[in-house]
């Protein structure tokens, strides 16, 4: 059973924002840093938590990262009001995209959003039903504090 958070945020995410792309993944890193995580830790939150705000930003109406920690855990969950996901295994292969030629041309949709979420967890879970949104679960087991 996991504990209960010492510390919880939730990060709403305006679908289309290109302009304030990585605000949210900036704020969580920030966040870690202040309670004193290793920079590890930090490293990989902020690359899932950026890589998740950018599929929200890119593809849904709306979104929200959420961020709980515990001593032994920083969890991050990315909630969307968007399209969901045809087909998850085909979206999690590297390369694979459905970013337009116009997110393309803003130097996003390289096809390794959720490929490199789930190269920085220790687990990472996705449900997604095409019509009705994504939810990605995100953890990352904390090594150190302060290293």
């Amino acid at each position: 059973m996991a504990a209960e958070p010492v510390f919880e945020q939730e990060l709403p995410v305006k679908g289309g924002d290109f302009r304030r792309a990585g605000a949210a993944a900036c704020k969580i890193k920030a966040l870690l840093k202040d309670m004193g995580f290793d920079q590890k830790t930090m490293r990989r939150a902020a690359i899932a938590s950026y890589e998740a705000e950018m599929n929200i930003i890119m593809f849904a109406e709306e979104g929200c990262l959420s961020l709980a920690v515990t001593p032994r855990e920083v969890r991050i969950t990315a909630d969307d009001r968007g399209p969901g996901i045809q087909d998850i295994e085909l979206a999690m292969t590297e390369g694979y995209s459905t970013a337009t030629r116009e997110m393309r041309e803003l130097g996003f949709g390289a096809g390794m959003g959720l490929p490199n979420i789930k190269k920085n967890s220790d687990v990472f879970r996705i449900d997604s039903k095409p019509g009705r949104g994504t939810r990605l679960e995100i953890i990352i087991r904390v090594n150190g504090r302060g290293e």
